[in-house]
């Protein structure tokens, strides 16, 4: 008897339908509950998202395909997956006071973290270009509605609509490429793009090459897709601009990596040209656009945008040595910017919240534990040892200077010195400024989020072999 239907297997699925049926479960609480402040909406999702986090860490590490073929789990998956976990649950945890404060703690917000992170774990396992767009899409709209949370105010519905705007236009650009690629390939699955394109080459698979990059580079505000960055940032509520750098950058550089090297492995000489262009732009941008800003917010989003440009050095390499730089300098670019929005959370006196860098003056002596911490998250974005993020930047480096791009690792190096100038200005700001008046006690939620970042930026340097192996067996996973 020969069935036309074969029921996949949902084994490799289980962490997004836990998440799925989660948010159901949270949407009908919160409708019996309705809109009375509280904590259980949050606390619910943060147990959620801690036994999805359990279900990532129990996948298979080889190979599995389902849904098709549509759908993927692997090292790299899982990997990309439990970092994605650990950033939804630092924006939870990072809201939970200041939403109450702000008087716009409701119900829906849990809820479109959990979705959007659906997106993201949909979009890290895509196997084909339809899944992908799927999982963008889930990812976007649950975005677009954050951003604009505190809907009475106006900065907010402004980040909201900016992003709604300009995201369907990337959207648009994907599809438009994802059309090109299947018209010439004859389908939409990465490893039948993969091998057609080994072979045969033409202009239109090339144009819609582009057109797939463009969107991608959007989603991960790379140069020149960037221009919604630094307005949702300052825009948005503090812990979602928090989320916004943490989570969605996780799963976008996944993405970029997942289609680049497994739907278009035979011809990286044309993508890799479309990486490194990117790349230079974004760590150029990053470094000189962000001396200038003086809103704490906006700075981070051109830092951002930077870390996007430093980490698609490793990408543009196409080697397992790049791919491991990548993952390894996304944990670590996670750990930096909780931490640093962290501290930013905490400048905050009464009902008033402070964002700009002048308000950080002499935080050394009226919170000096907070100063330290935001002094290190600072110098370890600049790069400087024995911090977290000099190993992150040495890694992508050393993998493009063994893939021969060693002129893309000397721009990386020169860019990373010109960006540590707005980073040490902060410093200099909070040691060496007279101080203002002291800021309210850290809540608990931040303090616990600060602690741990913390501790993984200073102990890095000493104890970096279990990352170092787990991101080197994620890429190895790829090829």
């Amino acid at each position: 008897m020969n069935s036309a239907f074969v029921i996949p297997a949902f084994g490799p699925v289980l962490p997004e339908i836990l998440l799925a049926a989660g948010a159901l479960i949270l949407v009908l609480f919160g409708a019996i509950r309705g809109e009375r402040p509280g904590y259980g909406m949050n606390i619910i999702a943060l147990a959620l998202l801690a036994v999805t986090f359990v279900a990532v860490l129990m996948l298979p590490s080889e190979r599995v395909e389902t849904m098709g073929g549509s759908f993927v789990v692997d090292g790299f998956a899982k990997f990309m997956k439990a970092l994605t976990l650990l950033a939804s649950a630092g924006g939870v945890i990072l809201s939970l006071d200041y939403m109450r404060r702000e008087g716009i703690s409701r119900f829906e917000y849990p809820i479109l973290i959990v979705l959007s992170t659906i997106g993201m774990m949909m979009v890290i396992s895509a196997n084909d270009l339809i899944a992908l767009y799927l999982g963008l899409e889930l990812l976007s709209l649950s975005s677009y509605v954050i951003a604009a949370f505190d809907r009475d105010n106006v900065r907010s519905t402004e980040a909201g609509l900016k992003y709604f705007v300009l995201g369907a236009l990337s959207s648009g650009m994907l599809l438009y490429g994802a059309s090109l690629v299947y018209g010439f390939t004859g389908s939409v699955s990465f490893p039948v793009i993969a091998s057609v394109l080994q072979g045969n080459v033409g202009i239109g698979a090339i144009v819609g090459l582009v057109f797939v990059s463009a969107g991608i580079a959007f989603k991960i505000s790379a140069v020149p897709f960037h221009m919604w960055t630094p307005d949702v940032y300052e825009g948005s509520p503090t812990p979602v601009t928090a989320f916004f750098a943490a989570a969605p950058k996780m799963a976008g550089m996944a993405m970029a990596t997942r289609v680049f090297i497994d739907a278009f492995p035979g011809i990286l000489g044309q993508w890799q040209q479309i990486i490194v262009f990117i790349s230079i732009a974004s760590m150029a941008l990053g470094s000189f656009a962000a001396i200038g800003q003086r809103n704490i917010k906006r700075l981070m989003a051109y830092s951002s945008i930077g870390n996007v440009g430093y980490a698609l050095i490793g990408l543009a390499t196409g080697t397992v040595e790049g791919i491991q730089g990548v993952a390894v300098y996304m944990a670590i670019y996670l750990a930096m910017t909780l931490g640093a929005f962290a501290c930013i959370l905490s400048l905050r006196r009464g009902n008033v919240m402070f964002d700009t860098v002048d308000d950080l003056s002499g935080l050394s002596r009226t919170h000096p534990v907070i100063a330290f911490c935001l002094g290190m998250m600072m110098f370890s974005l600049a790069g400087i040892p024995p911090l977290a993020g000099f190993f992150a930047k040495f890694a992508v480096f050393t993998a493009a200077i063994e893939a021969d791009l060693v002129a893309l690792a000397v721009i990386g190096v020169v860019t990373s010195v010109i960006g540590a100038y707005y980073y040490l200005r902060i410093v200099k700001v909070m040691y060496f400024d007279e101080p203002a008046e002291r800021y309210d006690s850290m809540p608990a939620g931040v303090k616990l989020v600060l602690a741990l970042c913390s501790i993984f930026v200073v102990l890095f340097g000493i104890v970096p072999a279990p990352l170092v192996a787990a991101a080197g067996a994620a890429a190895r996973s790829l090829f």
